[in-house]
């Protein structure tokens, strides 16, 4: 066990991983039970490493089963998309540098539209709930009679660092539901702000199986190295937003700098969407009907697909900017990394309040609109 805490730290010098933390993710990996794999959720305060350890996990994990599920309930820090989805996404590498996040397709993904549970934490639960579903379904065998063939995945499920007030009930909620069979718990040293002791989450139910591990945030070791990605929360939802529109153009092509990020975009031609074939969803707030337009003209959407549902939840297949619209020729036009045969059984637009990073809008010409000979057929 100590050669892979061995390699992760000679893929990751920056980053340090305590014995603590590698002894926790080795008793998950390889000495739970052969089946079923185990299901182990992350949990803690804000900037306690979280990240880091499910990095981490999923790596010990990888050198074990052949593929891992991920399911990732931070709507404001998302491991594999850009901010405001909840997803499911299927991992079958290592990440060689713990320090260094990358975009992933999804399996399934919903777009919750803001970067906190707290607007609407109903449809958060909601949403978090039917991937959980989704998983069981597509990867949790109950009859192996039935299902011979289907491969059965762990699962890492990666949390908020909000974990007071109504933060700590959408948690509660949301292990009672996993009903996990690995809770890692790490702690920081303002113990106010840790969560309570114990397996806080069964009100006193003991007759329930819990492993319940429990690992202490680390801030640097000697050599000064972090255990902890340090985040400014902010920035990393711009950067991560700008990664998943840098998608749009090929990776030979010399993108390096915000401008020319924005000077990309503002020539790229958007696609054309018809009005008549999108119908408009506004999450979180209400638009007078002779608004949307004005709402709408550049800003960021989800693009979902409505016949394709959980729960009667649309799918989202992933973010387009709308580029411009125009009202006469009835055309949105929408700049997207999607690819045309997906897009093109998008009938759903989710506004929500994931905005066009203000680097990007500084730059001279980046959102007005223009002519497209990149068009959509209509079906």
């Amino acid at each position: 066990m100590a050669a892979c805490s061995s390699e992760a730290e000679n893929q990751s010098p920056g980053i340090y991983i305590p014995e603590q933390w590698s002894e926790a993710a080795d008793s998950i990996a390889y000495e739970s039970n052969t089946s079923p794999p185990p299901i182990a959720l992350i949990c803690g305060a804000k900037n306690c490493g979280k990240t880091t350890f499910s990095r981490h996990l999923v790596n010990n994990l990888l050198r074990r089963y052949r593929k891992v599920a991920y399911l990732d309930t931070d709507v404001g820090q998302p491991e594999f998309t850009a901010p405001g989805f909840l997803s499911l996404t299927v991992v079958d590498k290592l990440t060689p540098d713990l320090t260094i996040p990358c975009l992933k397709t999804p399996e399934r993904c919903f777009f919750f539209g803001d970067v906190s549970s707290k607007r609407d934490p109903t449809a958060y639960l909601k949403y978090v709930f039917a991937l959980y579903d989704y998983y069981r379904k597509k990867y949790c065998i109950f009859d192996k009679n039935e299902s011979p063939g289907r491969t059965e995945l762990p699962l890492v499920v990666n949390t908020p660092g909000w974990v007071k007030g109504l933060g700590y009930d959408i948690l509660v909620d949301m292990l009672r539901y996993f009903n996990p069979s690995h809770v890692v718990k790490i702690n920081i040293s303002f113990e106010s702000k840790n969560l309570p002791a114990g397996a806080f989450w069964l009100d006193g139910d003991l007759d329930r199986d819990v492993n319940l591990i429990e690992i202490s945030s680390a801030r640097q070791d000697s050599y000064n190295r972090s255990v902890l990605i340090q985040k400014d929360a902010r920035l990393l939802r711009d950067f991560r937003l700008m990664a998943y529109f840098r998608q749009c153009f090929s990776s030979n092509q010399s993108i390096t700098t915000i401008k020319e990020l924005a000077h990309a975009l503002a020539s790229h031609p958007p696609y054309e969407v018809p009005i008549s074939s999108i119908k408009i969803r506004h999450l979180h707030c209400q638009v007078p009907s002779s608004e949307i337009f004005y709402s709408l003209n550049a800003t960021i959407v989800g693009l979902a697909i409505s016949a394709e549902m959980s729960e009667n939840l649309p799918w989202c297949v992933g973010l387009g900017i709308v580029r411009g619209i125009d009202a006469l020729r009835g055309l949105f036009y929408v700049i997207t990394p999607v690819p045309p045969n997906i897009l093109e059984k998008v009938d759903l637009f989710l506004q929500g309040f994931i905005q066009i990073p203000t680097c990007l809008l500084q730059v001279q010409g980046c959102i007005s609109p223009y002519i497209s000979v990149n068009v959509l057929p209509t079906s």
